[in-house]
């Protein structure tokens, strides 16, 4: 059952609505009002940000468990497995009765256990203690991993499987003909949507299908290295509205086929494919013939299309996936993690946290 997503608890109890993930955060906060009023904190992705991983070929950085899980050669896997628990924790527990940094650097020993790759509690806390001296300063911190371990445990009620994308990536490379700088930047995004709730929302093979249309729709420099941010958005932009124009003709596709193959009324047929908002410009003028031949990321796109036309993928799960990456990536131009930090750090003292 484990194999199976279908049949796995991420899919039966790990995946919620926005709005009832917005009711159980709502209910975290009113136990302590006093609490929450004290100690105001960044809002929710920035809190993502500073927690979890930052793509170093988008914005020149990483952050609290990538820098502690690079030093310590862990596999990616592992870091988006704690990245989930994080998450799925946080759904349960008010974050301002825990120290943070405690959680991320149990939730990352957790997780080497469950992908495979376990690490020495002692290790692990040895390293973090390189990167908040503060919080890990004394031995009994071995023994406050080990606590913190049960806690996260029975708080996500020993649902300890977790189902990535990166498994769906891989394996539709060759059927979809993607390069390795395709599924590389694809690879990225994945990276980018553990610092938003998608993991809570959608299932892992919608949002790695939603990675690869954008990685077939962002352009990259001659380095390889993605573009910047406000490029990043106009394509994540073009490939939503792209998006929604192949869910309509394939409502308007179903609605024909259900009234035997009419035209039905108020759904007008149209004549090239939704998707046709994602193709690249064509070739200018004296670069080839009129029609010009389809160049690769041309082709795939297409090869793309027809094979999402033929599948029955949620397109409205992409559309809401690929938005939300877009608010995300919006919302990290503001991002400050000086300040940031400082609040998390303000609440962990004042409480005592840290101890």
């Amino acid at each position: 059952m484990a194999a199976n997503y279908w049949e796995s608890t991420q899919r039966k109890h790990w995946l919620f609505t926005k709005d009832e993930l917005a009711a159980m955060r709502a209910k975290l906060e009113a136990e302590d009002p006093n609490l929450v009023a004290s100690f105001p904190l960044p809002q929710l992705r920035h809190l993502n940000i500073y927690f979890n991983q930052q793509s170093p070929t988008y914005f020149g950085s990483t952050l609290e468990i990538n820098r502690l899980g690079k030093r310590m050669g862990l596999r990616q896997q592992a870091l988006a497995t704690a990245q989930v628990y994080i998450k799925r924790f946080y759904t349960k527990v008010e974050i301002r009765r825990t120290n943070p940094h405690h959680v991320l650097v149990t939730a990352l020993y957790l997780a080497c256990k469950m992908e495979e790759c376990p690490q020495h509690i002692r290790l692990m806390a040895n390293e973090a203690r390189g990167f908040w001296p503060t919080d890990f300063q004394s031995q009994t911190e071995v023994a406050r991993i080990g606590e913190c371990e049960f806690y996260l445990i029975s708080e996500m009620s020993s649902h300890l499987i977790v189902h990535s994308p990166y498994r769906t990536l891989t394996s539709l490379q060759g059927e979809l003909g993607l390069a390795q700088e395709d599924v590389n930047l694809a690879w990225s995004v994945i990276n980018d949507h553990y610092m938003t709730d998608l993991p809570l929302l959608h299932p892992p093979h919608v949002i790695a299908l939603t990675a690869i249309l954008l990685a077939l729709v962002l352009r990259q420099d001659p380095s390889g290295r993605l573009p910047g941010t406000a490029a990043s958005a106009s394509g994540l932009v073009a490939a939503s509205a792209a998006l929604a124009q192949a869910q309509a003709q394939a409502q308007a596709r179903a609605a024909m086929m259900a009234g035997g193959g009419q035209t039905v009324p108020g759904l007008a047929p149209q004549s090239s494919s939704g998707l046709q908002a994602m193709l690249p410009p064509q070739s200018p003028a004296g670069e080839g013939p009129a029609e010009g031949n389809k160049n690769p990321r041309m082709a795939k796109v297409h090869r793309f299309a027809a094979w999402l036309s033929d599948s029955n993928i949620d397109i409205e799960a992409m559309v809401d996936c690929t938005q939300e990456l877009i608010s995300f990536y919006e919302c990290h131009e503001q991002y400050n993690d000086k300040n940031t930090r400082e609040q998390i750090n303000r609440f962990v003292k004042a409480r005592g946290l840290d101890k």
